[in-house]
């Protein structure tokens, strides 16, 4: 699958380019898309060198919440779920509590934290993997779920609308959370689906309830705040969970009388070593990406899309928020680019900068996810994972401009 979508990003690439060439006359576009292979090789050192430090530190943390025993109590609290969601692990294997841990910090909008955990909890899966190249139905679920970006607060969207001067920064917080729900959710269904994963357990069926009911107090909670006291209890509650965590697995060691120091150096070796061994995957994939963007190709789908708009008489204005979409699972840079240049040209609370943001908060740059985990272990065939993961953002893209028509139209 990996090596028909590779190639498929420099074939499309290429049909653009020569489109642009020989319809358009605009012979710069070669040059251009070689400019952006070597610009995307140096942007994957860059990312390296960032996931370097990254992972080395949150690894060392969490080997010492693994010799604590942290992992394995979530492991075992959370054994029934994933007892029926992915059948192949075993009950109380530390890569359950790895993917909780990974979940809770993706709903806090801890980036920092959330790869290196999942990272870590990949690793686990793939030992349990009977394929060393094929990915396996866990692995499946938990890159799926983890690419759907199921996020409560989306601190980020907020300091980008400030920045931009936005009376109320935190305007798009509920349209993001029911945007990104309904991408989790998408995700879960087209994965079960494909796994015939039996969603109507009653132990599945509790715990969704109950994921819903606490998400429905939160919203509640969340939505009597004014947009200034919304603003500063995201940012607070961000940064006091990620100290938390660190806090919670230092104490936690302590008071089991694990070595922390030794025990911290010891993970953040095994976080060089995973690092490592990420940069081709980063490479390959970031450089077709970037000659896929440089050719035109994606400026070719939104003039389609706003033509057949036209026709069909509806209304355009979400036209303007798809170049955040189009590009969002493929760079997360650049998505972040295309929302910054929306809120400027269209104002930073016109319609299409605020389903810009909704966007922006409410997917995922899936094709980096899948690069960054399967590449973490060595695999080269996803199986069905592009197409639910691709699948989960496409919801999220569709709920965003529903809600945003809802709340802002």
């Amino acid at each position: 699958m990996l090596n028909r979508l590779w190639l498929g990003f420099f074939l499309v690439a290429a049909i653009a380019a020569l489109a642009q060439w020989l319809i358009g006359g605009n012979a710069g576009v070669f040059a251009a898309m070689v400019a952006s292979l070597f610009d995307m090789a140096k942007l994957s050192v860059d990312v390296m060198l960032l996931l370097f430090g990254t992972l080395t530190l949150w690894l060392g943390f969490l080997r010492i919440a693994e010799r604590a025993g942290l992992i394995a109590l979530l492991a075992r609290a959370l054994g029934p779920l994933f007892a029926r969601l992915m059948p192949e692990v075993p009950r109380g294997h530390p890569a359950i509590g790895l993917m909780t841990l990974n979940f809770a910090a993706n709903m806090l909008g801890l980036d920092n934290a959330a790869t290196p955990i999942g990272l870590r909890a990949m690793r686990e899966l793939q030992t349990l993997n009977p394929s060393a190249s094929t990915a396996s139905n866990a692995q499946i679920l938990f890159l799926v779920l983890n690419a759907s970006s199921l996020t409560l607060l989306p601190v980020s969207i907020f300091m980008y609308r400030a920045q931009q001067g936005a009376h109320d920064p935190t305007l798009v917080f509920v349209p993001i959370l029911l945007a990104t729900s309904a991408s989790t959710f998408t995700g879960l269904f087209a994965v079960a689906f494909m796994q015939k994963i039996k969603l109507h357990d009653p132990v599945v069926l509790a715990w969704l309830g109950a994921a819903s009911l606490l998400l429905g107090s939160f919203i509640a909670l969340l939505a009597s705040f004014s947009g200034a006291a919304l603003a500063a209890f995201s940012s607070l509650l961000g940064n006091f969970m990620m100290f938390a965590i660190v806090m919670v697995f230092l104490i936690a060691g302590a008071w089991r009388k694990v070595p922390l120091y030794e025990s911290f150096v010891d993970g953040a070796k095994q976080g060089f070593e995973v690092a490592k061994s990420l940069l081709p995957y980063l490479v390959a994939m970031l450089c077709a990406i970037g000659v896929l963007r440089a050719s035109g190709a994606l400026d070719f789908v939104l003039d389609g899309v706003r033509w057949l708009t036209q026709v069909a008489g509806l209304d355009t204005r979400f036209v303007d928020a798809l170049p955040t979409a189009l590009v969002k699972p493929f760079s997360g840079s650049a998505a972040r680019a295309m929302l910054i240049e929306t809120m400027k040209s269209h104002g930073v609370d016109s319609f299409p900068a605020l389903l810009a943001a909704t966007v922006q908060g409410s997917t995922e740059t899936t094709f980096y996810v899948l690069a960054v985990y399967y590449g973490a272990v060595g695999i080269q065939r996803a199986r069905h994972t592009v197409g639910c993961a691709l699948l989960a953002d496409l919801a999220g893209v569709l709920a965003s401009i529903a809600v945003c028509y809802w709340f802002f139209g």
